[in-house]
């Protein structure tokens, strides 16, 4: 199978002969891209958030509550966990949340999370959200995405018209592979 397949490389130009081994050129190096999950514009745990100066009962619990689907339970299972509660909430929501009204939403959430001593990234500030906002029946599109090079996931919520909300522009170079509530919920 070696001869063959000497063969068909120096046939196509992929393999040259050489009278004697030498080393090929090294590679052009790259800067090595930072890693990120979505939190790169909004360092949690390190800035505080802007909005209001505590955080309400409400937002607090519904940051709990998304904390304590994430990890209670096997790893594996925590985003069907998450996405599970997140499309029962939206599933009770009759009104979409104005621009405001999200906005103050995730304000509160983030600001619940600077005094969190768990995780509290994309997925539980959105989630979070999402079940705030469902407690008042108000809905808003929470998005799950993924931006190439490097790979990058991120979660989010968007208004009913489209826009994220509380989000830096970089958002916008996702693309949502999953979407729960508000303007879908009709389809």
């Amino acid at each position: 199978m070696a001869a063959p397949l000497l063969g068909q490389l120096l046939a196509s130009g992929f393999l040259t002969p050489r009278p004697t081994a030498t080393p090929w050129a090294s590679p052009e190096t790259a800067p090595t891209p930072t890693p990120s999950w979505g939190g790169a514009e909004h360092p949690a745990g390190i800035s505080r958030p802007g909005g209001a100066r505590r955080p309400g009962a409400a937002a607090t619990a519904a940051l709990a509550s998304a904390i304590a689907l994430r990890t209670m339970g096997p790893a594996r299972y925590a985003m069907r966990r998450v996405t599970t509660v997140v499309r029962a909430a939206a599933s009770t929501c009759h009104h979409p949340a104005t621009p405001a009204q999200a906005t103050a939403a995730v304000l509160a959430v983030r600001h619940a999370g600077w005094h969190s001593p768990a995780r509290t990234a994309c997925l539980e500030e959105s989630a979070a959200t999402v079940l705030l906002l469902a407690a008042r029946r108000l809905s808003v599109t929470w998005c799950h995405g993924v931006a190439p090079d490097p790979v990058r996931l991120h979660a989010w919520v968007e208004t009913d018209d489209g826009v994220p909300v509380a989000e830096p522009p970089s958002t916008l170079d996702y693309t949502p592979a999953l979407t729960i509530g508000g303007r879908h919920q009709q389809q």
